[in-house]
C-alpha cells in the first residue's frame, strides 16, 4: 500500500502533493488524455502497489480527510481485505 499521506513516500517518487489532486480529470478523459493520477496509479500498480491512501481532495475535505484507493484486492495477501462492520451499518438488508 502506497502511502501518498507521507511526505517522504512521495518524496521517493519525486511526487508533490499537488500532482494528487486533479480537478480536471474527467475532462481530460473526455478529450482523450490519460490524466496525470491514472498516470501515477499505473507507475505505482507496476512497482507492485495495490492501492495508496491519500489525502481526499473534495470539495470541502481537510487534510485530515482520507481516501483507500485499491486496485486490486482479494481474500488473499498481499490484497487481504477484510470488510468489518460490526454495527452492521453496511449490511444490504439492513433496515432504513
Amino acid at each position: 500500500m502506497f502511502n501518498a499521506t507521507d511526505a517522504d513516500s512521495r518524496r521517493a517518487l519525486n511526487l508533490a502533493e499537488a500532482d494528487l489532486d486533479c480537478p480536471t480529470g474527467e475532462l481530460e478523459i473526455l478529450a482523450g488524455s490519460v490524466p496525470s493520477t491514472q498516470i501515477l496509479a499505473d507507475r505505482l500498480i507496476a512497482a507492485g502497489y495495490v492501492g495508496m491512501q491519500v489525502r481526499s481532495f473534495a470539495p470541502g475535505a481537510v487534510p485530515e480527510d482520507l481516501n483507500l484507493v485499491m486496485w486490486k484486492w482479494s481474500d488473499r495477501v498481499p490484497a487481504l481485505i477484510v470488510l468489518i462492520d460490526d454495527e452492521g451499518r453496511l449490511s444490504e438488508n439492513r433496515a432504513m
